[in-house]
């Protein structure tokens, strides 16, 4: 989740860290190792990704992605991913808000 052939650094690692006890009042937070970064997920679906470089992303469908795209985030091409602006991950209150749109759009995904 980078670069192609991106390697976890340790800045990536202890804001995934950061990130997910931030968001513990969501539920079951976790988090596991994916191709140079990691996946956040709640309850078992995934809505989240904090990537090599230490950005976080969150999932977006049809009906979320224009407040991204409204703030200029980034796609994490070709996932379904958007960048979420420093604002918000400075905000606590935002970061939950915007984190629960992320889960319940993860949640309503269907798998495959």
């Amino acid at each position: 989740m980078g670069r192609k052939g991106a390697k976890q650094t340790g800045a990536a690692s202890a804001f995934r860290d950061q990130v997910v006890e931030a968001l513990r009042p969501l539920g079951d937070v976790t988090s596991r190792s994916m191709f140079g970064g990691f996946g956040i997920f709640e309850s078992g679906d995934m809505f989240a990704i904090v990537d090599s470089e230490a950005q976080l992303y969150f999932k977006a469908d049809g009906s979320t992605k224009a407040r991204y795209e409204a703030a200029g985030s980034k796609q994490h091409r070709p996932m379904p991913y958007f960048e979420v602006p420093a604002d918000v991950v400075e905000d606590e209150a935002s970061l939950i808000e915007w984190a629960s749109e992320a889960a319940q759009v993860a949640h309503a995904t269907k798998k495959r």
